[in-house]
């Protein structure tokens, strides 16, 4: 069972809803626009909010529909306290699918997005916590990144707040370290004050001076 709920999250996790989304509208693959990344953000940046709003659907609803499932199957074998944790571990799984996708190769997306799914079903005062501080953030700033990162370092701390389980806990942490690792370069170009705001283009690199 724990294996089982462990791949299925996984699975669910990789699927590449981005990708699909912008390949099946006809606007090409997304891993060549913007920053290159498979979310909603960088889907934003081909114009369509239609298909940015069905991805950012797509990697919540991949979350939430993973955790469910292994809380009521396990839910319906060994109880409350067990389903928690196995929601956790089925979470968990989905978000690094969305990471190291197999069906990319293993070249996924950074998991903000799945990230809120999961904690909204394992855990949810922590998912709105965590989803009202991005709305917040991203408000005030107008970028991305920097409202992902500052919700996904909270996320442990809500935990803590709202009295969740200890899966719940160790889930959130698992998950916020990801999210930093996986935004390095964001946090590379927060520092330089050059990261993109929300709804605009990346910048191209500087072209080399001429010989």
């Amino acid at each position: 069972m724990i294996a089982a709920v462990a791949i299925g999250g996984y699975l669910l996790g990789s699927i590449p809803f981005g990708v699909i989304v912008t390949r099946a509208a006809g606007t090409g693959d997304v891993r060549n626009i913007g920053s290159g990344n498979i979310g909603a953000t960088n889907v934003l940046r081909t114009g369509r909010r239609d298909l940015a709003a069905l991805t950012l659907l797509g990697d919540v609803g991949k979350g939430i529909v993973a955790a469910l499932l292994a809380r009521w199957l396990v839910g319906r074998l060994a109880g409350t306290e067990a389903a928690v944790a196995a929601a956790a571990l089925a979470g968990g799984a989905a978000f690094l699918g969305h990471l190291f996708p197999v069906w990319l190769r293993f070249k996924g997306g950074k998991g903000v997005a799945t990230f809120y799914g999961v904690m909204l079903t394992v855990a949810w005062p922590v998912g709105l916590a965590a989803a009202a501080t991005w709305i917040a953030m991203a408000a005030l700033f107008r970028i991305s990144s920097l409202a992902a990162l500052t919700a996904a370092a909270l996320a442990p701390l809500f935990a803590f707040a709202f009295d969740q389980p200890f899966a719940a806990v160790v889930l959130a942490t698992f998950m916020a370290v990801l999210i930093f690792i996986r935004h390095h370069e964001n946090i590379r170009r927060l520092l330089k004050g050059q990261e993109p705001r929300i709804g605009g283009k990346k910048s191209a690199p500087p072209a080399d001076p001429a010989p």
